[in-house]
């Protein structure tokens, strides 16, 4: 049997860190069974950027595309993990030089020091995460990648946030963010990211799994 990774992180009020100034998650079973109701029923509230996470061109271009129109055979096929957990800081082009990513690559993951929190079940949210700086991301795109993935609630660096999105989306490069790599040795998997098909929406929570062999 293949080994398969479950690379997104729990979801659950208290476990999932918020990005700041973004609304809280709720998680409310507004019919219960010990109550009375026949089924147990609960309503959700929160980001679309919760948890392991899709962005959409639109989420930092004005008129870009939303979320239901990503392509799907952009969000499944091979991808590779790139081990960056000894980048004490930010992830730069010369960085992404240096790591001797596979010539056919057109998606990569980036495991760094953030999956550790992961791990550790830290749902404190930290500022000072490994990103990606804006000559980074103008790299991935000068290289023919279609879609990059981080383990933490950015790809982009939390005081500057702006560039790196924008170059990468601008050039349609797809976004998964949030991802718990901490289990996952570098090297070549499937990649399964199905967001939700939210309509009109700049980004989506998605369940993402990694398949190995």
């Amino acid at each position: 049997m293949p080994q398969i990774y479950d690379v997104s992180v729990p979801v659950a009020p208290g476990r999932t860190p918020i990005w700041p100034g973004d609304p809280e998650l709720v998680l409310e079973r507004f019919a219960k069974m010990e109550e009375g109701a026949e089924a147990n029923v609960t309503r959700i509230s929160g980001c679309v950027h919760l948890g392991t996470h899709v962005d959409a061109p639109r989420h930092f271009l004005a008129d870009g595309a939303t979320v239901e129109a990503l392509p799907l055979d952009v969000l499944t096929g091979e991808a590779y993990v790139v081990d960056f957990t000894h980048v004490a800081k930010h992830i730069t082009a010369a960085d992404l030089e240096a790591a001797a990513i596979p010539a056919d690559a057109t998606r990569l993951l980036f495991k760094t020091r953030n999956s550790a929190w992961w791990f550790a079940g830290d749902a404190t949210f930290h500022t000072d995460y490994t990103a990606l700086t804006n000559d980074g991301a103008a790299w991935l795109v000068e290289h023919g990648i279609r879609l990059v993935g981080n383990d933490y609630l950015s790809i982009a660096p939390y005081d500057g946030p702006g560039p790196t999105h924008r170059t990468l989306l601008g050039a349609g490069v797809v976004i998964i963010e949030t991802l718990d790599l901490s289990l996952v040795p570098p090297g070549r998997y499937t990649l399964y990211c199905l967001p939700l098909k939210l309509v009109g929406s700049e980004g989506a929570p998605a369940r993402t799994i990694l398949v190995a062999g």
